[in-house]
């Protein structure tokens, strides 16, 4: 027997990014507890459940977010004109008096700013863990549970300081053997595989200029022997492609492949410097990307080869980076950067506005592996959904609901349901009070700017 239905989502249209790219002009969405019961055109055959009237709204599957540091939302505005080699060891100091407060407000702040701009999962990757911080991973894990986004936190680590060749400083680095452990513990924890898991954890080197090989082969063996999933930063900038050279010989990507670290369970960062072959290897073998078009910009770090790693195949999802390098930590302006940025070197076919809707919410959602549980409005799937409201003078005249929501100004957020649950009604994040978070973050981010000196 059916579950009565929990929540009707009537009259407004629907992209639902599915295989058959299948849209409404006005249809409806039925919700079953977490789970979409049936999507379909015209009023909803049902009329004793809850609704959200959606006339002059646009319903999407809920934007999903594949890379971020939340903690960096209490140091955005710092080194603003800086390359990314500059931005870090400016940073560094910064980053090195974060405590598990701080990062907790930090992830607070950067969770709801994700919430009110359509995302309904996000990635997060902490790598940086001073001794005296406490549980760092832990309080974003509880700042993600108050918001109410489905999280994907990555365990993040550095071990190889500038002592030893590397950027960062000696003291935001870990021990091999104490990184291993931490993150045993952290899958062992929090890990959940199960279909409509709020919470999976993957394993997370930072960088081939913070990390050791061995620390990258370890890395890869302990998340595939725990069933994880790898991510790391990767060819962000000409720096990087200099350092791998001098340092191993080669290119980035190339030095991932000598390590293992390609895979259907790997997801790169950022991936503005590749190679034809580069790309061709991700294709063969389903390794991700996560483009951050608007962090890429800020930093001056390039322009991604999208349009070339879409023909050939790999998996692409779309992140904001970390707050200090994206400010507005926007989840909708990323599909618009990446159009813009793709049509900018590639001419005006290089991307179409429906394509940059699916790297936001189906993209994602494969790069997570979670395709078959999110990113496309399909009855048994999970209900994260985003109603995006389109009858503003900002929209008022764009006949295509699709085209206003990736080319128009970003658009204000009727409701946004995460597991079935609302999280955002009207504009406003309804889990959690924004101007008490604003003000913590605030003496969150002066406190820590002022204990670097």
């Amino acid at each position: 027997m059916t579950a009565a239905p929990t929540l009707v989502i009537d009259g407004c249209a629907i992209a639902t990014v599915d295989a058959a790219g299948t849209e409404y002009r006005s249809g409806h969405v039925v919700v079953h507890g977490n789970r979409i019961g049936a999507v379909g055109t015209g009023p909803a055959p049902i009329t004793d459940a809850p609704r959200i009237d959606g006339r002059g709204c646009l319903l999407t599957p809920g934007l999903v977010n594949t890379h971020h540091h939340l903690y960096q939302w209490i140091t955005r505005g710092l080194a603003a004109d800086s390359t990314l080699f500059e931005w870090l060891t400016t940073l560094y100091p910064v980053w090195a008096g974060i405590d598990e407060e701080s990062v907790r407000i930090a992830a607070t702040g950067a969770l709801a700013a994700l919430a009110r701009t359509g995302c309904t999962t996000t990635t997060d990757h902490h790598y940086v863990f001073p001794s005296a911080g406490g549980d760092l991973l832990g309080a974003e894990i509880v700042a993600a549970a108050d918001v109410g986004l489905r999280f994907h936190p990555c365990r993040g680590s550095m071990d190889l300081g500038a002592s030893s060749g590397g950027l960062p400083p000696d003291d935001v680095v870990e021990s091999l053997d104490a990184i291993l452990a931490a993150s045993a513990d952290a899958i062992s924890r929090w890990h959940d595989p199960s279909f409509d898991s709020m919470l999976r954890v993957a394993l997370a080197p930072c960088s081939p200029f913070s990390v050791t090989p061995d620390l990258m082969r370890e890395s890869a063996a302990l998340a595939r022997d725990s069933g994880v999933r790898l991510h790391t930063h990767l060819a962000e900038t000409v720096d990087e492609q200099d350092f791998c050279a001098s340092a191993f010989g080669c290119t980035p990507a190339a030095y991932m492949e000598q390590l293992g670290w390609l895979g259907p369970d790997v997801w790169f960062a950022h991936a503005v410097h590749l190679d034809d072959a580069a790309i061709t290897a991700m294709a063969s073998t389903g390794t991700g990307i996560a483009h951050c078009p608007t962090s890429n910009g800020r930093l001056g770090a390039g322009i991604a080869r999208t349009a070339a790693l879409l023909v050939a195949g790999v998996p692409v999802g779309l992140g904001v980076d970390g707050a200090a390098s994206n400010e507005s930590s926007s989840m909708i302006e990323e599909p618009r950067n990446a159009l813009l940025y793709a049509r900018a070197v590639g001419g005006p076919r290089a991307m179409n506005v429906r394509t940059a809707l699916e790297l936001a919410t189906i993209g994602g959602a494969r790069v997570l592996g979670r395709e078959a549980e999110i990113g496309s409005i399909e009855p048994g799937k999970l209900a994260d959904l985003a109603l995006w409201r389109l009858d503003t003078p900002a929209h008022a005249g764009i006949d295509d609901p699709v085209t206003a929501l990736i080319l128009g100004s970003p658009p204000p957020l009727a409701a946004l349901l995460v597991n079935g649950r609302e999280v955002v009604r009207d504009g406003e994040v309804r889990t959690v009070d924004e101007s008490v978070v604003g003000a913590r973050v605030a003496r969150a981010q002066a406190a820590v700017v002022a204990a670097a000196g």
